[in-house]
């Protein structure tokens, strides 16, 4: 499950999705409504139910510096067959029970307002349904927060996940793998979320205990 909540961020989702397609996993998608208008903001592509695979495949192609086509090769309509969306206002849907078989959740980005509603267990939408169906059955959780400064409310709310199970992974880009683009930092951040999941990629360089490394040629 892949949940993208409406914290500035959607090229990190992108690149997760992306991730998790190369390594050959199926993906069940919800976007809230928030989360739509800042995907307008950030790569001007409107998000709709009706036309969900088109809209999803225009973002995928796009790159972090906003570019697009820029991955066209890896989005090929085999890749998304494997996708499944699901509107964040159908509380019917399959992943709101906890018998629909899932692996677990990656929320990405989470928003300040996503990490309260599932700290307080509130499922005000399918995604915050979700990721309390996935604590409850005790499935691993990815919560990649993207806010800054953190009000001490949400940091008593993120050790609350963390206390519920959960895997708090601030979206944080390091340097020491090398980045010389925009899409290098992002890809770090999809990289330690799929880490988290165990998911294999290859969309960062691992670090080994050399020191500079990352400036060598190569």
């Amino acid at each position: 499950m892949v949940g993208v909540s409406g914290a500035s961020g959607t090229p990190y989702a992108a690149a997760v999705v992306r991730g998790l397609l190369a390594a050959g996993e199926a993906v069940d998608l919800v976007v809230s409504r928030a989360s739509r208008l800042t995907l307008l903001d950030e790569t001007g592509i409107s998000f709709r139910d009706a036309h969900w695979r088109d809209d999803l495949r225009s973002w995928l192609e796009r790159g972090a510096d906003g570019k697009p086509h820029t991955f066209e090769t890896e989005v090929a309509d085999p890749a998304l067959a494997d996708v499944r969306y699901w509107a964040a206002g159908d509380f019917a849907a399959g992943p709101s029970s906890g018998s629909y078989p899932a692996k677990g959740m990656l929320i990405v980005p989470a928003s300040t307002a996503c990490v309260a509603g599932v700290a307080l267990g509130l499922s005000k939408d399918l995604l915050q349904r979700v990721a309390s169906v996935t604590l409850k059955e005790r499935r691993p959780l990815v919560v990649a927060v993207r806010e800054t400064p953190l009000s001490g409310q949400t940091l008593k709310q993120l050790v609350a996940l963390d206390e519920a199970g959960a895997v708090v992974l601030p979206a944080s880009p390091a340097f020491y793998a090398g980045a010389t683009h925009i899409q290098d930092l992002v890809d770090f951040v999809a990289g330690r979320v799929l880490d988290a999941a165990g998911v294999p990629h290859q969309l960062y360089r691992r670090w080994r205990g050399e020191l500079g490394e990352a400036r060598s040629p190569g």
